[in-house]
């Protein structure tokens, strides 16, 4: 039994859902999203909750991600969805330029990345000791997936040094250092 597909997405008041045979259309204050229902699986909208059902137990495994799809599109378009990257390390810098974020990591060029249509960027510059400089970049959009994706590729440019830290790494998880060399 999928414990995830039970559960009931609750639609706030300034959302509108249009539900169709193969996809489920949410509009909101931030955006509209789309939502396709994988086949074995339905919707039902009543009194501004959502619930998702499926056929038989042959459909148990997408029961779930499809509710949580359509959950994580109801969550976008009205409260969107925000992921912060940390920059860290001594001369790594980040420059938003218009749609672009430009990177300075240790590389003999600086590294130009685009931000896809949908995701909005911020950056700001903070300086936490002597030797380590960071750089936050907060990522917001309205599509999850797209802004984990952006996320996943920007961590991609310069992965964090397991020894001193140095790199692209997110915010949110924290980073164990493995030790040194210890000589006598």
């Amino acid at each position: 039994m999928s414990r995830v597909g039970k559960k009931i997405i609750e639609i706030p008041k300034d959302v509108k859902v249009n539900i169709t045979e193969s996809e489920i259309a949410v509009e909101g204050p931030k955006g509209k999203l789309k939502a396709t229902i994988p086949q074995g699986v339905t919707f039902k909208l009543e009194d501004g909750k959502l619930t998702a059902e499926r056929q038989n137990d042959e459909y148990t495994a997408i029961h779930g991600t499809a509710r949580a799809l359509v959950a994580n599109a109801v969550t976008g378009v009205s409260k969107g969805f925000t992921q912060e990257m940390d920059v860290v390390g001594v001369g790594y810098k980040a420059e938003l330029r218009g749609r672009a974020i430009l990177f300075a990591l240790g590389y003999s060029h600086p590294i130009e990345f685009v931000l896809p249509e949908g995701i909005t960027a911020k950056v700001e510059k903070l300086q936490r000791t002597i030797n380590q400089y960071q750089t936050t970049i907060t990522l917001s959009a309205i599509d999850r997936h797209l802004l984990g994706q952006t996320a996943a590729n920007m961590h991609k440019l310069r992965k964090p040094d397991a020894y001193k830290g140095k790199g692209v790494r997110y915010a949110d998880r924290p980073m164990k250092l493995k030790p040194g060399k210890t000589g006598k």
